[in-house]
């Protein structure tokens, strides 16, 4: 039931909004998600400047709990097909990922970290939820992902980049009482 409405969402992109234009920056798009890629380097920078240390650490847990959540437990656990190794017609603009579909990885690490950016600065945070949105977007018009998977990873990076927040909140208030008494 599931997997017949993803297979309709997948097939209705494939047949409206497959276009040369797309075909050409989609691959680029997904590539920023890969191995997390565009967010490591965010968290870098941040991590490096005194100033905004506190931030790329907190966007290097998150980046840590997607890859320890998603990409270790949930994704062997499930071991959901990728639609493209079901639907085999669809010719690939990249090449066809190893592991398992459920939960969106590249999803997963977007949105984790577009949460903690858009709480450290406003603007930076919006441009990080664009982009989120296009790698997620871009792993259904790639054909690699499930629109539930796609769904499924963007919660678990919202509700994950919410509890770092509210955690790292917490131990901030108790860290200045203790400085304070």
């Amino acid at each position: 039931m599931i997997q017949d409405w993803d297979f309709s969402i997948l097939n209705y992109i494939q047949e409206h909004f497959r276009c040369g234009f797309l075909d050409a920056i989609m691959p680029g798009i997904s590539f920023l998600g890969n191995a997390s890629l565009i967010w490591i380097l965010i968290a870098v920078i941040l991590v490096a400047r005194k100033e905004t240390r506190r931030w790329g650490i907190l966007l290097t847990i998150g980046l840590c709990l997607n890859g320890i959540v998603s990409s270790v437990f949930i994704k062997n656990l499930v071991a959901r097909d990728r639609p493209c190794w079901i639907n085999q017609d669809i010719v690939l603009l990249i090449k066809s990922p190893k592991d398992y579909s459920f939960p969106s990885g590249h999803s997963f690490a977007s949105f984790v970290s577009a949460v903690i950016l858009f709480v450290w600065n406003k603007k930076a945070g919006v441009a990080a939820f664009v982009l989120a949105f296009l790698i997620a977007f871009s792993r259904l018009y790639l054909y690699v992902h499930f629109p539930s998977d796609v769904l499924c990873g963007t919660l678990l990076g919202l509700f994950f980049g919410v509890m770092i927040l509210i955690i790292n909140r917490k131990l901030t208030k108790e860290k200045d009482m203790e400085v304070d008494t």
